[in-house]
Parts: C-alpha cells; structure tokens; sequence
C-alpha cells in the first residue's frame, strides 16, 4: 500500500523537477509558461474530466449516491472552511488559500491512491466523489480569483468556461446509455493521459521565480494544516460515528487529505493573483503529504 503511494509522489517530484529544469535552461519562456496554462486549461483538463465521468458504474447505485452525498457536504463545508479562515490574508494570496481549500488534488492522485488501497471499487466511488468538487472548482473557485469582476459576466464565463462544459458532457454521459465512438473516446483518453505530466511540468517552470528559503512560511503551515490534517479529519470522524460502510469512508477521508490542487497555480497565472504563493501552496503541500498521505492509508485500512 504504502510503495504504490512513495512511487507515485516520487514521480510528481520528478515531474515538477523536469519543469523546473527546462525553465531554468530556457527551454520553456516566460510566454511559453502562458501558453502551456492555455493549453491545460482549456484542452487538457476538458478531456480528463470527461474521461472521469465514464467510469462503469454497474449496480451499486445506493452507495455512489452515498459518495456523492458526502462529497457535497464535504464541498460545502471546505466552502465555508474558505469563507471564514483567510480573512486575514492580502487579497491574492487570500484567492489561492481559498481556492486550494475547496480544491484537493485528488483529480490527478485520487485515482491511483484509491485503487492502490480499495481496489477497483475505490476507482468506481472516486470518479462520483469528485463530481461536486469539479463543479465547485469551476464555479465558486473561479470566482476566488475573479472576486473584483462583474458577478453576472463572471458567472456566465465560468458556466461557458471549457471545463465546466467538460463537466456537462460528462454528467450527460454517465447518465444516459450513450457512448462515444471509439476514435472519440480514445482521442479524449490521450489527452486526459496528459493531465499530471503537464500539469507538474508547468509548476516547475513556475519554481525558477521561488526562493526556497521562503517555502516554508507561518502562512503556509497554516494552511498544510487545515488542507492535510483537520478537513479530513473533520469527514472520517462523522462518517466513523454515523456507520458508513469503510470503504467509502476510507475513499471520501483519503481524497479530502490530498494536497492543494494543481489548478491552483494555473488560475493564479491566469487571473493574476499571487502566483509564487500557489506554487509555494502546491508543492509544499505535495511534499508533506508524502509523510501524511501513508499515514492517513494506514489509518483507513
């Protein structure tokens, strides 16, 4: 369990250490960085959250109802986590705690990490649990960043934005009979294939501009700790008490103590928030949960 976990962190470091490499040799330009957060954003993404939705269901539609139940009370309670917690904060590092609140990266390492732990059925409930969080990051967290902007041109560029149109293709799909044609389906498949590599290359050339000694701030800690420890320890004592079954406990409490989402920086750039302070968010999370992340399995099983 806890060697599938390393291997994969091991190759998200290597990753980001890749980006930050062909940043440093001038190979990636400061343009070029915009031009992979478009190509992300906009194409990447898109096709991974409708692979997501694919997933076959079969016939356990009491306990996916279940998941998705829980994973919306998760949202709103991350929501209301956000809401409250950063207040204090300057109005761009603010955005990036708030959006890395109701955004884990359980999108990108969700997968693995469960079916490493529950099996295939820990597959099958991850793909429900991040339907509301998909929808969330699209809608409310968007709006973190985009917070000073007209409310209804914002509300209708984030119901048009290409992953929330990503999200209605997908919903449309996993519930009705329809199927994509093959050359579609393995089309989507090969972007969405894409998704950690490009999107941990890309914090990497962010990386070149961080100065290390200042990774770890109060700030930051802070924020570790409310995004690796208390959230999810707020979801696996009540689903404990209340008797859910222990898998589904174990894959709504893993996914919750996922670190800060990938998208965080990719947003910070694009809506000019602080973007040093996403990338510090993201990749001192991702390097704490590899101590938090066995634990919480360990835990769990």
């Amino acid at each position: 369990m806890i060697l599938p976990m390393l291997s994969l962190m091991g190759e998200m470091f290597l990753l980001i250490l890749a980006g930050y490499i062909v940043r440093r040799l001038g190979l990636v330009t400061r343009e070029g960085k915009m031009c992979l957060t478009n190509l992300i954003l906009y194409v990447i993404l898109p096709c991974n959250i409708v692979k997501a939705f694919l997933a076959e269901t079969g016939s356990r539609w009491g306990e996916l109802v279940q998941v998705l139940l829980i994973a919306t009370l998760i949202q709103i309670f991350c929501s209301v986590i956000a809401y409250f917690c950063y207040s204090f904060l300057p109005a761009g590092e603010k955005a990036v705690f708030q959006y890395a609140t109701v955004c884990s990266n359980a999108g990108f390492m969700g997968n693995p990490l469960s079916q490493a732990i529950f099996g295939d059925i820990g597959l099958l409930y991850t793909s429900i649990f991040l339907i509301p969080q998909r929808i969330v990051m699209w809608t409310a967290g968007v709006s973190y960043f985009a917070a000073g902007n007209d409310r209804k041109g914002l509300l209708k560029k984030v119901l048009v934005h290409p992953c929330m149109i990503a999200v209605y293709i997908g919903l449309f799909l996993m519930l009705t009979p329809i199927q994509l044609p093959a050359f579609i389906s393995s089309t989507v498949s090969a972007f969405s294939s894409c998704t950690t590599a490009m999107t941990m290359l890309y914090i990497g050339t962010i990386l070149t501009d961080v100065d290390f000694r200042t990774l770890i701030t109060g700030k930051q800690l802070y924020f570790a700790l409310m995004r690796l420890v208390l959230i999810p320890l707020a979801v696996y004592i009540p689903c404990r008490l209340s008797g859910v079954d222990t898998v589904i406990t174990g894959v709504c409490t893993l996914l919750t103590a996922m670190p800060a989402g990938s998208t965080t920086s990719l947003l910070a750039v694009r809506y000019e928030a602080d973007e040093l302070s996403a990338a510090k968010c993201v990749v001192f999370t991702t390097v704490l949960s590899v101590i938090t992340t066995p634990v919480w399995g360990m835990i769990l099983t």
